[in-house]
């Protein structure tokens, strides 16, 4: 598979702005799902002719269905060659302080409007025996402290992913998971601004019994975001997974990612152990 139609969600900034001019730039038909139309007007100025902007809200219904019908009347019978699920947000903060609507909105965006937009195109991509990219996380495979509900909704994204590769190796759909690990994206400011945030919103009771965690967490906030590998990174892994004749179920990106998928496999205690350890190096 060398070049067909996609469809990236969460394209405005970061991993998804990167994947659609990647596969633009490779000479895909590309649908690139945003949010505003000021998002759109700037990505379409860095791309090709092919590259279309879709307002997009994957919790939405009414726009999923538009986005599906513009999708369709260009590529018509021969279907969508791929669609990538990156579109998410991130909720944080320790989990007996967590407001349950924030764990609501967290689910609706990083999981159930995953689902509403694969739902949405697959039948445009049983048509072209295309392929399904879902935008993981290592923190699906191990939980770091504080950001239980992005991890969380990454962990079901590893066991929606899975199933869906069972369930369509009939029509010979391949169903790809990508794990990046830290990546140097706007989304680093917005963690800066939500740990702001997550130490407004505590209780003084919880800020006493969290302050120098939530320092800490500042310290690590500040490490990943110098330590992240550039979003091209990702793109060029995305296009592995989609254009790989037997692509893996899974695919890693990042040293620390890399590391934290070897600690997967530790028995619980040692993990625990040497997840910590880690946590303290990068809060210093």
């Amino acid at each position: 598979m060398t070049n067909g139609s996609i469809l990236v969600t969460g394209a405005s900034t970061g991993i998804g702005e990167a994947c659609a001019l990647h596969f633009d730039r490779q000479g895909w038909e590309v649908f690139a799902g945003v949010r505003r139309t000021e998002d759109g007007e700037r990505l379409r100025s860095q791309g090709s002719d092919r590259l279309r902007t879709l307002l997009l809200d994957v919790t939405d219904p009414a726009s999923i269905e538009l986005a599906v019908k513009e999708i369709t009347a260009v590529v018509g019978d021969g279907g969508l060659t791929a669609v990538v699920n990156n579109a998410g947000v991130g909720f944080g903060g320790p989990v007996e302080y967590v407001p349950l609507d924030d764990w609501r909105r967290q689910f609706e965006v990083n999981v159930v409007g995953q689902v509403a937009v694969t739902q949405a195109v697959l039948p445009l991509i049983r048509r072209a025996r295309g392929r399904i990219v879902f935008m993981g996380s290592i923190g699906g495979r191990v939980a770091s402290p504080f950001i239980a509900p992005y991890a969380a909704s990454k962990h079901a994204i590893e066991a929606i992913a899975e199933a869906m590769r069972h369930e369509l190796a009939e029509w010979g759909i391949r169903v790809v998971v990508v794990e990046p690990g830290a990546v140097a994206t706007p989304i680093w400011d917005k963690a800066e601004s939500t740990a702001d945030d997550i130490e407004a919103a505590l209780p003084p009771e919880g800020l006493e019994l969290y302050r120098e965690s939530i320092a800490g967490l500042r310290k690590a906030i500040k490490f990943q975001a110098r330590s992240g590998v550039d979003p091209t990174v990702v793109a060029r892994v995305v296009e592995r997974a989609v254009t790989s004749s037997r692509p893996a179920a899974r695919y890693l990106v990042g040293r620390d990612a890399k590391l934290m998928a070897v600690l997967a496999h530790f028995p619980d205690r040692a993990r625990d152990v040497a997840q910590r350890t880690i946590v303290k190096l990068a809060s210093r």
